[in-house]
Parts: structure tokens; C-alpha cells; sequence
């Protein structure tokens, strides 16, 4: 069996590396260079955890998403997740962390609220009023993406991936497994689009329910005075009226990175990587309710990525065609679960497993 890959992010690198595993043969189609340095999976960190809050059937998988991570580090030889704790700030809701604590038992996840007199002591750099609430759970820390795709990289090629960098894909016909790559067609038994942001423009029947949206991080330098304790802080997620902020420390020779997350839903993966004032404004904002004395913060980089969104923030794994599977993580949980997504749409492709019931679980359902 040949499968053709078209999308080279943590989605199509990590299916390129699970069916390579299952002894398939695979060619891995990528417009950039593999891994693609504008590709939203191209960044320094991410985060993972096992509470998903609002989003349960996706807790419940985390734990084998942890799993399937674990076989990844054997095959690269390194580890790149440093387990960092999380910690989450309730500026709005004081029932936050009872629903949480909930679903962290049902997962056998330690948990544990926080006063305010901690909060002062070890998150210093948070602004104290305004909070309601705040709750530490484990079982969550970095991913440090950048890494983790530069290995896939290096690990598919060593393995037999049939890999073609810099080669946009134009056309894919999933009825009968081909695709056209720079004016070549190229065929396979089955083909999966995986191509993120893009995906639009190959598959336009998607268009209406897996939108590109241009979202923009913003990489810091603490001040001096703040240093120490950023260097021992926890992931921080902060809610308040006009925010969802996500925070991950410089640690692991990381930058300090914020992030809201606020759907623009605008945007093609073409468009320029250039964080402009609009780009910016949620995220200043964000960082100007949450950390005391953020003017004392330098901006190293405005950073603006891609992710697909849907409605629901579900994975999108469907078949289409006779020949072909769509393969689309919706917002920013495909770094979490990229690897363990992946390796259930493999097992559907070699018939180890029910083709049937894989758009359901990959959406959490």
C-alpha cells in the first residue's frame, strides 16, 4: 500500500511516521521546506494537559495521547516535554475550579486551589486584582514543538518517507487516491489531505466549517526583577471578561510566550507572517490585564501563525472519496493530540480498525 500525504505540520508528519511504523509506503507533500518554519507547528512551545474543561470527550483522551507521545521520544531518541504544572486564574467565574476538579478526579490528575497570599508569593508577575480564583493542576507542561517536527523530520526520511519539500499540490482527486504536484500527478492508494490552513483551497467543500483564522502570539522578555520566578513558573491560562489568555514560561531555553484565545477566522495560509497593530491588539490587551507592569516587558516578536477552525474546536478525520481522508485539527489542539490522532487514522488505513468510527472519536465524541 502507498499513501500520499499533502501537509507536512505535526498532523502529517505524525501520519507519516505512524503508517511508516505499520509498513506502509509514503510520500509527504509540503508547499515549504520540511518542517515549514511559517507553519503553525513551527513554534518554540505548546501546551498539553489533561483537563479540557468544556471539551470532556477530548480528557478523555489525553491520556493516551500522553502514551502515544512516549513511543514518539523512543523512536526519536530525546524527550521534548518538560512537565511544568498548570496553573489556572478565574478573573469572572468562582465555579471554575469545581467543574475542573471534577473532571481532573475522573482522571486521577492532581489538583489543588490556591490562595491568594500563594498567588502573591509565587506568581508575582500576575496582577492580583480581579481574581477570583485560582487552581494548580498536574499532568500538563511543554511540548516544545519546534523541536519535535524538526526530529519527525529527520526521522521520516531516515525511514523510508518519500519526502518532496518546496512541491505545492494544486489538485487532489480522493476518488481515485492521485494528486497533482507542480503540474506532476502522483498516485497512491489512498491520499490524505493534511494541509492545515490551505486546506480550503484543495477540498473547497470544507470552506464553510474549516476556516483559516490568522491568530497572533507575542514572545516577551521579562524584567530583570521578575526573571527568577518566570524561570520556575507553571503554565498559566488566565480568564477574564475580555480575555482567554494562555502563558507559557521561558523555560527549556524557551521565550516567555502569550497568547489569547480569540478566534479571528480570517485569513489564508498565503498571507504574510508580518504581526501588525490589528494582529496585535487582543494580545496586548490580554497582557495588560494580567501582568503587573507589563510596560516593564520588551516584545521580542509578534509572531502570527494559522490555525483551522470549526465550530465546535473539533479534530476534522473524515473520509472523502473512495481513495482519500481528510485530516484537520481544529484550533490549537493539534500539537496535543497530533501524534495519537494520527496513529488511530493509520490503524483505520491499514484496516486495523473501524474506518467508521474514527470521525466520531477523533472529534471527541
Amino acid at each position: 500500500m502507498k499513501v500520499s500525504i499533502v501537509g507536512a505540520g505535526i498532523a502529517g508528519l505524525s501520519l507519516a511516521w505512524a503508517l511508516r511504523k505499520r509498513g506502509v509506503d509514503v510520500a509527504l507533500f509540503e508547499a515549504g521546506a520540511i518542517p515549514n518554519p511559517i507553519s503553525s507547528s513551527f513554534d518554540e512551545h505548546r501546551i498539553t494537559r489533561h483537563s479540557y474543561g468544556s471539551m470532556p470527550g477530548y480528557g478523555a483522551l489525553m491520556p493516551s495521547a500522553f502514551a502515544t507521545y512516549d513511543q514518539l521520544w523512543a523512536d526519536l531518541g530525546a524527550t521534548h516535554y518538560l512537565p511544568t504544572g498548570m496553573v489556572y486564574v478565574s478573573r469572572t467565574d468562582d465555579e471554575w475550579y469545581a467543574r475542573g476538579a471534577v473532571e481532573l478526579d475522573r482522571l486521577g490528575v492532581s489538583h489543588r486551589q490556591l490562595g491568594r497570599d500563594e498567588i502573591a508569593s509565587r506568581l508575582p508577575m500576575l496582577r492580583g486584582d480581579g481574581i477570583i480564583g485560582a487552581f494548580e493542576a498536574g499532568g500538563s507542561g511543554m511540548l516544545f514543538a519546534q523541536r519535535i517536527v524538526t526530529d519527525l523530520a529527520r526521522w521520516v526520511g531516515e525511514n523510508g518517507v518519500e519526502l518532496h519539500p518546496h512541491t505545492r499540490v494544486s489538485e487532489v482527486d480522493p476518488e481515485a487516491g492521485t494528486l497533482v504536484a507542480d503540474g506532476v500527478r502522483h498516485d497512491a492508494d489512498v491520499v490524505v489531505v493534511a494541509a492545515g490552513a490551505w486546506l480550503p483551497s484543495l477540498l473547497p467543500e470544507t470552506a464553510d466549517r474549516l476556516v483559516p483564522s490568522r491568530q497572533l502570539l507575542l514572545y516577551l522578555e521579562p524584567p530583570a526583577a521578575l526573571a527568577k520566578a518566570w524561570s520556575e513558573a507553571p503554565i498559566i491560562v488566565d480568564q477574564g471578561a475580555g480575555h482567554g489568555a494562555y502563558v507559557l514560561p521561558p523555560r527549556g531555553g524557551t521565550r516567555l510566550k502569550i497568547g489569547d484565545h480569540v478566534f479571528t477566522r480570517r485569513g489564508h495560509g498565503d498571507d504574510d507572517r508580518i504581526g501588525t497593530d490589528e494582529d496585535v491588539a487582543a494580545v496586548l490587551g490580554a497582557a495588560n490585564a494580567i501582568f503587573a507592569g507589563f510596560g516593564d516587558y520588551t516584545i521580542l516578536e509578534r509572531k502570527v501563525c494559522y490555525y483551522t477552525v470549526s465550530a465546535d474546536e473539533s479534530f476534522a478525520v473524515e473520509p472523502i472519496g473512495g481513495a482519500g481522508w481528510l485530516l484537520s485539527a481544529c484550533s490549537g489542539h493539534g500539537f496535543k493530540l497530533g501524534p495519537l490522532i494520527a496513529s488511530g487514522l493509520a490503524d483505520a488505513i491499514v484496516g486495523a480498525r473501524d474506518a467508521a468510527g474514527v470521525p466520531d472519536w477523533a472529534a471527541g465524541r
